[in-house]
């Protein structure tokens, strides 16, 4: 009677023992995965996530769905990727909006590295500088001119605080002494339309966005924000020489996970995000647009968004001491 019974808790207690994580992981995915986006439609993040999830797709056999979850300067979706089961069927496509969260947004309730897992990298791609054709400035130096005669007077958009486009436009001000009024917008595509349409008189965007505009003459470029010039826009001189020593800002895009998330879910996933950004087809076509693809284990990724924690920081502290 009493083997029976041992025999019985034994069955019970292997019953109730969680299945391997290298099961799981083979296993995995078994359902649709969600991909929340905390930025708006149409803007780089959620353009980016519909293109990865549709390879990731053909990859793992089962459907990427894109959730838009704005607000708060990606605050809002990055709380609710921190709230999922760590079961690797919720993902977050972030940027550097977060790494600069960090240190500009000290109420919010989650940290980064603490509640959410790296995964990898996507891609990253310069910013332009653009005005309204009604400014009175050709190039970055006369609009630098023209702020400084006119402290207080002139707006730039952006998509919202924390955002890659509201951190570059701070640090543009840093950089060059100039007053310029920060306009927070929902997302980047009403930021967007805020300068084309005259509400704001500058922004900086992210080149594959913007570039189009800049074609058909709805904005005039003046300089682009990388190291090098942009392949997207060639005839644009950089910032740093065309009057901003040093200036550089980019938008990098990558894909996180809740923390606790099993290490071979994050592997798996991890693999195929690095075989579908070295596609042929995706490089061609995000270097037509401007995009760079960026390759990191989830060590390194972890690595790199530590840094960038600590380079934004930096950031935030230039700002904060700027002259007002």
């Amino acid at each position: 009677m009493r083997g029976n019974r041992l025999f019985l808790l034994l069955a019970v207690a292997l019953l109730a023992t969680p299945i391997s994580a290298p099961a799981a992981a083979q296993d995995y995915p078994s359902r649709p995965i969600k991909i929340i986006v905390p930025f708006g439609a149409g803007g780089p993040a959620d353009v980016t996530a519909r293109q990865l999830g549709s390879i990731l797709q053909e990859d793992l056999g089962q459907p990427f769905v894109v959730e838009n979850r704005t607000g708060a300067g990606g605050v809002i979706g990055t709380i609710e990727a921190t709230k999922a089961p760590p079961d690797g069927y919720t993902l977050l496509m972030m940027s550097n909006t977060q790494t600069a969260n960090e240190s500009l947004v000290p109420t919010r309730k989650y940290e980064l590295m603490r509640d959410l897992a790296p995964i990898a990298p996507v891609n990253y791609s310069d910013l332009v500088i653009v005005v309204h054709p009604s400014v009175q400035a050709t190039t970055l130096t006369e609009f630098i001119a023209l702020a400084k005669s006119q402290p207080g007077k002139l707006n730039y958009a952006s998509s919202g605080q924390g955002t890659p486009y509201h951190m570059a436009g701070e640090l543009f001000k840093a950089m060059t002494g100039i007053d310029v009024v920060h306009v927070p917008y929902r997302n980047s595509g009403e930021a967007r339309s805020g300068v084309i349409g005259g509400q704001v008189q500058m922004m900086i965007d992210a080149v594959p966005a913007m570039a189009p505009n800049v074609r058909e003459k709805q904005v005039r470029a003046l300089a682009t924000t990388g190291k090098t010039r942009s392949t997207v826009l060639p005839d644009m001189p950089t910032a740093d020489g065309a009057g901003v020593p040093g200036y550089e800002a980019t938008i990098w895009l990558g894909l996180m996970a809740p923390a606790g998330t099993p290490k071979p879910i994050i592997d798996k996933l991890n693999a195929a995000v690095n075989v579908a950004i070295k596609r042929p087809d995706v490089v061609k076509l995000w270097t037509g647009q401007g995009a760079v693809p960026m390759s990191m284990t989830p060590e390194e990724f972890d690595k790199f968004l530590r840094s960038d924690i600590v380079k934004w920081a930096d950031v935030v502290k230039k700002i904060n001491n700027a002259p007002k």
